[in-house]
This record gives C-alpha cells, structure tokens and sequence, in this order.
C-alpha cells in the first residue's frame, strides 16, 4: 500500500487480468510486465504504468514496499535536503551565502527545489518512496559528446567538478542520488541507480558516470558494486567551506 497524492494506492497479490483491469478502471495504462521472483528478492519492476494525466510520465512499482514516481512541487521540502546529502554539504554552504535576510540554508534550498526550471527543479526528479514516504532521489543529466570549453570566470570551486565532467563525454551522468539516513540499507539507492542506468541505455549512451567526494566511503563501496570505477581526481577548491574532505573523485561505468 503506498500514498499517491494524498490517496492510499493498494497493491495486493492479484493475477495480470486482474491488475491490468482494475488499473485501466481508474486511468492507467500496463505497458510493460515482469514477474516477480519472490524467492531470490529480485527487485525487478512488477508492472510499469501510465498515468494520463501526468503527460505519461511513468509510476513504477518495485515491490510491496517501494514505489518510483516522478517528484512533486511538495516534495521541495525532502528534495533539499536529498540534494545536500549528495552534495555532501556543499549545497547548503552555498544556499548559507545567497539566503536573504533571516532566511535559512534549507529555505534558499527548497524554494530551489521548488522552481519550475533548474538542475535541482523538482521537474527533473524521481522520487523512491519506503512505506508511503519519500525516502531518495535521482536527478541526472547527458554529458554532451564535446564538452564546452570552461568559462574563465566560473568560480573556481565548481572548476575541478567541471574538469572532471568534461571527463565523462557522451555518459548519463549522475548529478543527484541519495536516500534519507533512516531509509539506507533497504536496496532503494541500488534501485535508484538501476533507473540511471535505464535512462542512460534508452538514450543510447556508453556508459555512467559521477562525483563524490574521497572521504565518501559507502558511496564509492555501492557505486563499485554496480560496476563503476575510478576514472580521475581533482584537488577541492573550498574557500570558506568547512568539511573533512580533499579530492573529489570522477567514477564511471560502461554501459
């Protein structure tokens, strides 16, 4: 059983027939179907569904407990704080400097979050829920296949990130992933970097790639597991940043 907005969604154990019409009584519509094999705790898609009215942006369900949807304006509030969780702290460092007046770090952040357009916009989001409750996101992006020289005057925190994205030419790359810390462990970034993977295939692309930081321990033991690897380094610009950290690390994966 999941929250769909606002509404209980419930998912019981029915044959195909079964699912395929009830689905198609309240809109949606099966374009795909897998069976599940319970047995070996495959979190393969058990059916793959579109919702007319979001422009058929695709809802998928991963078993009893998960459900992928694409983010929502009210999920501003949990996507800044996924956003600074994968940017291990930077985001908000930088929120601190813009915020107005009494205004906080996690406000510049979900107001971000919030807009219509934007790397972080809620738009380009997927959400990974746990028991009815947003527990990560994905937001990714194509490094395109030539990379644009980098500006002379892009802050030079953002230029050894910028070095090591030109890279990745021609990859899928992962600008957020995370999970809230009382959902790790659930195999739900496992299944969040699968849905990556996905969109870098259907683009055609020739592989994965992403940043984390080097003091990012289990980040870099679960992205090693799905196959990424170490491709370069660069030495962090930190100006007034406070942190443990000293290289960021460029990882990538061939499709």
């Amino acid at each position: 059983m999941h929250l769909y907005q606002g509404d209980l969604l419930y998912h019981a154990s029915l044959s195909p027939d079964e699912y395929t019409s009830l689905l198609d009584s309240i809109g949606f519509e099966v374009i795909a179907h897998a069976v599940e094999d319970w047995q070996t705790r495959d979190t393969d898609r058990l059916f793959r569904v579109v919702i007319p009215s979001m422009l058929a942006t695709e809802v998928v369900m991963t078993s009893i407990e998960k459900l992928v949807r694409p983010a929502r304006i009210g999920d501003a509030d949990v996507l800044a704080e996924l956003v600074d969780y994968a940017g291990e702290g930077l985001p908000s460092y930088l929120w601190h400097r813009i915020a107005g007046p009494g205004e906080t770090a996690q406000e510049v952040g979900r107001k971000r979050a919030a807009r219509q357009t934007g790397s972080f916009s809620y738009r380009n989001a997927t959400m990974i829920e746990h028991a009815g409750r947003a527990a990560g996101t994905l937001i990714g992006y194509v490094v395109p296949d030539a990379p644009e020289p980098i500006p002379t005057d892009m802050p030079a925190m953002f230029v050894p990130l910028q070095e090591l994205e030109n890279q990745a030419p021609g990859t899928w790359y992962v600008n957020v992933l995370a999970v809230l810390p009382q959902f790790r462990n659930l195999g739900l970034g496992t299944e969040l970097l699968r849905i990556a993977d996905d969109n870098g295939r259907k683009l055609g692309k020739r592989g994965m790639s992403v940043i984390v930081s080097d003091a990012n321990i289990g980040a870099r033991r679960l992205y090693e597991r799905l196959g990424y690897r170490e491709t370069a380094r660069r030495t962090m610009v930190k100006e007034q940043w406070v942190n443990e950290r000293h290289e960021w690390v460029l990882i990538t994966k061939v499709l």
